[in-house]
């Protein structure tokens, strides 16, 4: 099967938590991929921990309620070489047609220009990476007015 080639920013969704239009960083100097998260809580339903997080927006945008199934917590170096515990979530993530389980780190990622990044693991197999070129899967005009 012959991989996709990404950008090094493309237009994805996460369509279990109902979201579209997110901008995100393609960063194959990253092993696990983040989402800007706040309000993080634990909680268990039917025997299965889940998380249970705001998706903050940013610049007066309501957040975005979700749920997912948490998957772990592991410690993760920031690119300022910060190790920190961060809570581990699995959802679809939807890319350039193609539609797969990924793991997220839920990170406080306020001061970063974008609220997801996409990292080697998820792109793993799947997608070739082009850092000299941008939404190559995907259109910038599809991304959400409350990302940018």
């Amino acid at each position: 099967m012959e991989k996709q080639v990404v950008g090094w920013r493309e237009v994805v969704a996460l369509p279990e938590l109902g979201i579209i239009g997110i901008p995100a960083k393609i960063d194959t100097g990253a092993r696990t991929s983040s989402l800007h998260a706040v309000n993080i809580d634990l909680f268990d339903r039917d025997g299965e921990e889940m998380a249970r997080f705001d998706l903050d927006f940013g610049r007066g945008q309501a957040y975005r309620h979700c749920e997912a199934v948490r998957v772990a917590h592991r410690t993760i170096t920031s690119s300022n070489g910060t190790a920190e515990e961060r809570l581990i979530v699995k959802t679809v993530l939807s890319m350039g047609g193609h539609d797969f389980r990924a793991e997220f780190s839920l990170a406080d990622r306020s001061d970063m220009v974008f609220p997801m990044l996409i990292g080697r693991t998820a792109l793993k197999s799947r997608f070739l990476v082009n850092p000299g070129r941008s939404y190559l899967i995907s259109n910038r005009d599809d991304a959400k007015e409350e990302f940018l």
